[in-house]
């Protein structure tokens, strides 16, 4: 379990509230157009990544690697981030955020929940009510950049809605015989990444609601290991 502070931002204003995280899981693909998503494991079965038993599937992470973090440290240059939307249960509530399912790509060809828990998920430090997101859920955007080489470029952009949403995501994980509780958290997927996924010096992650006219942002570096055998 890990406790982290988090700020509830809701239409009453802030509110900081502790909370304790004990479950974390990563739910992957997670696309709403099946069509592509076949194709997408196609690509990936070519290159080595094992089809999934089941979409979307639910892999399970130390609830540890959930965090604010600033700077990670990676092991070599095969890992990289990207934006998804995140769930996390509070009691009867649920609250959103965004965070980056940050993963080693060499690994992912010969065990994905292992390159799953091989790297931290960095987080906002700040939650939304999804009530009050609910109503115009799929005029979300998620967004991120990567600094490569010194240079900042977008990486990631575009709607909530390539994605499936909260509720059939959440229904989907009990169906597999999930409980998603008090104290759970979800990353759920996301985009494509312009130009090919890639490793960079620095990630940049966002939810966008411009509806109520508000964004979730985190920004870490990243520190590579050198690999000695």
């Amino acid at each position: 379990m890990k406790t982290l502070t988090f700020d509830i931002e809701s239409s009453q204003g802030k509110q900081q509230r502790a909370l304790v995280i004990g479950q974390l899981i990563v739910a992957g693909w997670t696309g709403r157009d099946v069509a592509a998503m076949e194709a997408h494991i196609k690509e990936l079965e070519e290159l080595g990544v094992k089809r999934p038993p089941y979409t979307p599937v639910f892999y399970r992470v130390a609830a540890e690697r959930l965090g604010p973090a600033s700077d990670i440290q990676v092991s070599g240059e095969a890992s990289s981030g990207e934006a998804e939307f995140l769930l996390v249960g509070d009691g009867s509530d649920i609250l959103v955020g965004i965070a980056s399912d940050h993963t080693d790509r060499e690994a992912e060809t010969y065990g994905i929940t292992l390159s799953k828990q091989m790297c931290e998920k960095p987080c906002a430090s700040t939650l939304w009510r999804l009530e009050e997101v609910r109503g115009h859920w799929d005029k979300l955007v998620l967004r991120s950049y990567a600094t490569i080489g010194g240079e900042r470029v977008l990486y990631q952009e575009g709607p909530v809605t390539a994605m499936r949403s909260p509720a059939d995501l959440l229904e989907r994980f009990a169906n597999h015989g999930g409980k998603f509780g008090d104290g759970s958290a979800m990353l759920c997927g996301t985009l494509p990444a312009i130009g090919g996924i890639r490793p960079a010096e620095q990630f940049e992650i966002e939810l966008e609601d411009p509806v109520l006219q508000r964004t979730l942002r985190h920004t870490y570096a990243v520190s590579t290991l050198p690999i000695a055998g």
